[in-house]
């Protein structure tokens, strides 16, 4: 079914259907003189245009075709699928692509917002100037902004296990940890292992910082070791009952 609408602006008729005037909602573009108007108010009478120049257009149809005409069956309407035509595409595109951008700029804030509270730790390490913002965005979020924790970058860098001359079946631990790093990081826990003659293990004991440094304030626990420093310890071990002639040490963060 064709109808016959006139543009008012250079009075070019031209032959449409139903579906492409509902794609647009009656709008319609002049393919003669770019003028848009409303296709619908402007339809003429069946005849009435006989001495007129008519231009065919075809369009895809329209879920809105039932405006117009009864509907049809969904076969039908595939078989007539088409790219709308130039003038009869008026799709408010600006407002889109405004709508995409900021879209886009809030998808990416918080992209970075994630990986800012994800490597909150790192960002610290490279910008200390960033240090009291993130961490006033953390008691905000009631997270944590620790300190590095590398221990490739930690050694043990000498340890001695000797008898306590005062008390039987007690036994000093001395070490000396070195951070290696170019920034601050936390105490390690230790974990040593007292072995027999056959070096079979006979007990096992986790050291946390505040195990082998005990009686050091809390807040200098939390400046952890400074960057190419040294943190010396003493650790007092009772063997009662325990035949342990060595030891193993190795250092980890839990």
């Amino acid at each position: 079914m064709n109808l016959t609408t006139r543009c008012p602006s250079c009075g070019t008729a031209f032959r449409v259907q139903p579906a492409q005037l509902s794609a647009r909602g009656g709008k319609v573009r002049c393919g003669k003189c770019a003028g848009v108007f409303d296709g619908v108010k402007a339809l003429l009478a069946e005849g009435s245009t006989q001495d007129e120049t008519l231009q065919e257009i075809e369009s895809e149809p329209s879920p809105q075709l039932g405006l117009f005409e009864a509907p049809k069956k969904i076969g039908d309407a595939a078989n007539e699928d088409a790219p709308v035509p130039e003038f009869l595409d008026e799709a408010p595109r600006p407002r889109r692509r405004i709508a995409w951008a900021l879209a886009a700029l809030l998808a990416l804030a918080a992209l970075l917002a994630q990986a800012t509270y994800h490597f909150r730790t790192e960002i610290a390490v490279l910008l200390p100037e960033s240090r009291p913002y993130l961490e006033a965005a953390c008691a905000e979020l009631k997270c944590e902004l620790r300190l590095p924790r590398r221990p490739k970058l930690m050694a043990i860098e000498s340890s001695d296990l000797q008898a306590d001359g005062r008390r039987e079946s007690v036994i000093v631990l001395n070490a000396v940890l070195r951070n290696q790093a170019q920034f601050a990081q936390e105490f390690p826990s230790l974990e040593l292992t007292l072995t027999d003659e056959r070096d079979e293990a006979v007990a096992r004991r986790v050291l946390g910082p505040a195990d082998y440094l005990a009686g050091v304030a809390a807040d200098v626990l939390a400046r952890g070791i400074g960057p190419g420093t040294d943190a010396v310890l003493r650790v007092y071990i009772d063997t009662t009952g325990l035949r342990a002639v060595g030891y193993r040490m190795y250092l980890f963060y839990p």
